[in-house]
């Protein structure tokens, strides 16, 4: 076959596939980049509450842990670390979102961290927000726990006991899960290739603690999102997979008592007649010999 033949089997390909990379770069536009300003501009800057409130508190906590007493109080508030018990770990956790990472650049990050929570508050509510943060920070956490305790080994996915001494804090997890689970809900390809690929690219070429925590909040992030909207689908799942119980059968009614007779009702008295009509009286017999119309004669007239 020539190379003309190739190029025209070629060229309705590549007509396809030109168009699928147009209406997936304008979804991805309008969901990530359309509809956020829409819904700031609605809301105003109300919307980005948790924005302003998670940039704040880290520059906050930064400020506070530059003085020695300062530094004391933000670990004993936030310091997360393997080797605490797991009941001061889950403690510390919430506040562990606004310390900064001690081998990370605070201000390169917040800017990160400013978008991540303004797109995710005016695309899915605080209430939301909160949540997949708080989740991907949690799921990373729990499982760095686990593969320190199960040791290196286990084809790469322990880690070391010297991994249980760093300080594990900054809202990275957090950021990182965000961003990937507004890609998976919203179907961005391009949001998740720059957060959540450039994530685990990350922690394949570097293997340490907050890499492993990445990876995992990345993986975390992606089941809530393929999660979303199937409330309703798991529910039925769930109503399926539980033993469905015998209704008991309905026991047989006894016979009823058949009723007593009722005693017969005393006849009642016979309704009066009509009144009888009034039956005119015999007319009177008229006198013999006399007119009609005159009247007998007194005996004063005779």
């Amino acid at each position: 076959m020539t190379a003309e033949g190739h190029l025209d089997r070629l060229r309705p390909t590549a007509a396809r596939l030109a168009r699928f990379t147009g209406r997936t770069l304008r979804g991805e536009w309008h969901a990530i980049v359309v509809d956020p300003v829409r819904q700031l501009a609605r809301r105003g800057l109300s919307g980005l509450l948790l924005a302003f409130l998670a940039a704040f508190g880290v520059i906050f906590f930064h400020d506070v842990a530059q003085h020695p007493t300062g530094a004391v109080w933000v670990t004993r508030l936030g310091g997360v670390k393997a080797d605490l018990p797991l009941w001061l770990s889950l403690l510390r956790t919430p506040v562990s979102l606004y310390v900064p990472a001690l081998d990370l650049p605070v201000w390169a990050g917040i800017t990160q961290l400013f978008l991540a929570f303004a797109l995710a508050e005016l695309t899915l509510g605080r209430s939301r927000t909160l949540a997949i943060a708080y989740a991907t920070t949690l799921a990373g956490t729990l499982v760095a726990r686990l593969m320190i305790a199960i040791g290196p080994g286990w084809h790469g996915l322990g880690l070391p006991a010297d991994c249980g001494h760093v300080l594990d804090t900054g809202p990275s997890a957090a950021v990182v899960g965000l961003f990937t689970y507004l890609s998976v809900v919203r179907r961005a390809p391009v949001v998740f290739t720059l957060t959540g690929g450039s994530m685990v690219w990350e922690s394949i070429a570097v293997p340490n603690l907050a890499g492993r925590e990445h990876l995992i909040a990345v993986g975390s992030a992606v089941v809530l999102g393929l999660l979303h909207g199937r409330r309703e689908r798991l529910r039925t799942l769930g109503r399926s997979l539980l033993p469905t119980t015998r209704t008991p059968r309905p026991s047989p009614t006894a016979p009823t008592a058949p009723t007593a007779p009722t005693a017969p009702t005393a006849p009642t008295a016979p309704t009066a007649l009509p009144a009888a009509a009034s039956v005119p009286g015999p007319a009177s017999p008229r006198p013999a010999g006399g007119r009609t119309g005159t009247t007998a004669m007194t005996s004063l007239e005779r």
